[in-house]
């Protein structure tokens, strides 16, 4: 179907599963060797032992599955009971900064820690944070998820929560480049429109994504169009991937598409694109793995309408699999097989020193 990368395929493609436990759509799914992560959400959560169950699981059928979840803190925090830390939002450390800089650093470090320690203790190997999006006040679907208004503020308490991360065994991703925060418009339903020019945005919103290039280990656009830039939204834009975001800032870590079931980030060109082509734009401007996110609930068709399609387009040589890419996929997983167990984590001095700094 695909050609390797050395012993490995390609596996751009991240879905999510449907309940608390695998049925036999999700396995069959999962087995494919074009999938190469789940995404999971509130709806897959019960508690620690179904979760860390599931996640079992989910190893068993494919080790290098990388398991991924929206978990940032505040507002978007999957994950907030049987002992899960209610984590701060970003802003609260933003706001913590302008009263107590270096103290607003080490807490920023001890978020990150108990983020990433809580969930690899539950079999999970990879949190979609830190926002990186400045807070102009005006984005609701950005708000407090943001550090701040300055970059600078935004790129060293970042690099702190990343540090914490990285304690912990996790690696990061950076988001929306190049940044979100400026529009008001919410990207889930509608096409956000930035219609800065490029110096304004590299001076600014994309400030942290320039400091932060040899720390980033993952990037996820954003589902917004620059026009002065290029007509397509970021995520489709190999000006913005290849040429802005690898050549002109230096990074070399693994890219995600965002969401590509929403709507407003399928439309190119003014045409609503199908999933499967949607996913191929997004790999062909730059993207090293898609999302399509809550898609297998009931029939799971549209999932199992992209497997065909990105198979049909493997075989036909319209999407030809990238040892790159598919290097930097393995990269964001943890170097430990087997993750710490819950009580190991809790009875660890780190983590016990992590909670008691994370008071704001």
């Amino acid at each position: 179907m695909t050609a390797t990368t050395g012993r490995h395929i390609h596996a751009p493609l991240i879905i999510d599963v449907a309940g608390t436990e695998l049925n036999d759509a999700d396995r069959r799914r999962l087995a494919n060797p074009l999938v190469g992560g789940v995404i999971h959400f509130a709806r897959n959560w019960q508690d620690r032992a179904q979760m860390t169950a599931l996640n079992a699981e989910i190893k068993a059928i494919r080790p290098d599955l990388l398991i991924c979840v929206d978990h940032e803190g505040g507002r978007v925090q999957r994950f907030r009971t049987d002992g899960f830390t209610r984590l701060p939002s970003m802003r609260s450390l933003g706001e913590l900064w302008m009263r107590d800089a270096m103290r607003a650093t080490q807490v920023a470090t001890a978020a990150g820690q108990v983020l990433a320690g809580e969930l690899r203790a539950c079999g999970v190997d990879f949190s979609f944070a830190p926002v990186l999006d400045l807070d102009y006040g005006g984005s609701s679907v950005i708000g407090d998820r943001s550090f701040h208004r300055d970059p600078r503020v935004v790129a060293l308490l970042a690099k702190s929560v990343m540090h914490g991360m990285l304690q912990m065994g996790m690696r990061n991703c950076g988001k929306h480049f190049p940044g979100h925060g400026f529009v008001n418009a919410d990207s889930h339903v509608e096409i956000p429109v930035d219609r800065r020019s490029l110096k304004a945005i590299l001076g600014d919103d994309a400030r942290p994504y320039d400091w932060l290039a040899g720390a980033l280990t993952a990037v996820m656009p954003a589902h917004v169009i620059y026009p002065r830039i290029d007509k397509r939204p970021a995520g489709f834009s190999s000006k913005w991937l290849k040429d802005i975001l690898r050549q002109r800032l230096g990074f070399d870590g693994a890219v995600f598409s965002d969401d590509l079931s929403m709507e407003a980030g399928r439309y190119i060109d003014g045409e609503l694109l199908s999933y499967t082509d949607a996913v191929l734009a997004a790999l062909d401007a730059g993207c090293d793995l898609a999302l399509l996110c809550n898609q297998s609930v009931g029939s799971g068709r549209p999932l199992d309408e992209l497997l065909d399609g990105f198979g049909a387009a493997a075989r036909s040589n319209r999407w030809r699999p990238d040892g790159g890419s598919e290097a930097r996929r393995r990269a964001l997983l943890p170097g430990d097989a087997v993750p710490m167990r819950w009580q190991t984590l809790v009875e660890s001095p780190g983590y016990g020193e992590a909670l008691r700094r994370l008071v704001i």
